[in-house]
């Protein structure tokens, strides 16, 4: 490899985009966030949110644009299974030497289990399994919403409408988090003319008043989160009979989900050794290895 060129890892989420741009020695020289990077969404999209990411690890680094030619990316961005989006990114223009295209579950399992063998269940924006085994990866859910994504924060944002909707019809009571989120909208038709439009960003939004009002007993948060447990614990299922026998929780709502899954499922659980990013920056340099052979 040139000892001149760098190491870029993107995380791109759904609901935001990180990176972080590293020597070869490994030393970090800056990091970027901006908005969502999920090609699913929009592919010019998602690589403008890549792009205002770097540039801020370039700033950072007292760099300029020119080396942006130096540099060997891991684009691990969302929606990168789907793969008509995953034709579209590998199409599309970039300035780098060399970017490597997968999906933000594959880096961050790399990344939880420094590149061994291992499992991980990201529960963010969205939900997906995904385990590196014997050198094949994995899959396990992550198809979207609304067929798919269960137990995930935008999944939690849809079920809680749902259950406002049924509060406003009196088919079931109403709780102090129903209530919240019904003076966030004020109207029924409000909420549907909102969920027409709603990305599921947009239905994670809600997530944090869910948990917050699950841990202080509100029936219906207690449920939403119980459910939510429930469908991981499905994924953690199939991903054992896989053969992934440690487990890593990661993504913005694991923390808050943990405490309610199964004992099964927290008795495989370890602690990630990295992240995303971490992940990211590893199949890069692979790819610098590669690309120098």
């Amino acid at each position: 490899m040139n000892r001149d060129s760098l190491l870029l890892g993107v995380d791109g989420g759904g609901t935001r985009c990180r990176a972080r741009l590293c020597t070869l020695s490994g030393a970090t020289l800056g990091e970027g966030s901006a908005g969502p990077a999920n090609i699913r969404f929009g592919v010019e999209h998602s690589f403008a949110a890549v792009l205002e990411a770097t540039m801020q690890c370039v700033v950072q680094a007292k760099l300029s644009t020119r080396d942006l030619s130096r540099m060997t990316a891991c684009l691990a961005l969302a929606g990168a299974c789907e793969p008509t989006a995953f034709a579209a990114a590998q199409k599309h223009e970039h300035p780098f030497q060399k970017a490597n295209i997968t999906t933000d579950a594959h880096a961050a399992c790399v990344g939880a289990h420094g590149g061994y063998d291992g499992g991980i269940i990201v529960v963010g924006t969205g939900t997906i399994g995904w385990a590196e085994l014997k050198g094949r990866s994995h899959r396990v859910g992550g198809w979207g919403l609304p067929v798919s994504d269960e137990g995930s924060g935008a999944w939690l944002g849809c079920e809680a409408l749902r259950r406002v909707l049924w509060a406003h019809d009196q088919r079931i009571a109403w709780t102090p988090l129903l209530s919240a989120l019904f003076g966030q909208f004020q109207t029924p038709y409000a909420i549907v003319r909102w969920c027409a439009t709603a990305l599921p960003r947009d239905f994670g939004s809600l997530a944090p008043t869910i948990v917050d009002y699950a841990g202080r007993g509100d029936s219906v948060g207690v449920e939403l989160m119980q459910q939510a447990a429930r469908h991981v614990d499905e994924l953690a299922t199939r991903l054992i009979a896989l053969g992934a026998h440690r487990l890593a929780l990661v993504g913005g709502l694991s923390a808050h989900i943990e405490r309610w899954l199964a004992q099964k499922t927290q008795d495989r659980l370890v602690a990630p050794a990295g992240d995303a990013l971490s992940g990211a920056l590893q199949l890069a340099r692979a790819a610098a290895m590669s690309f120098a052979a």
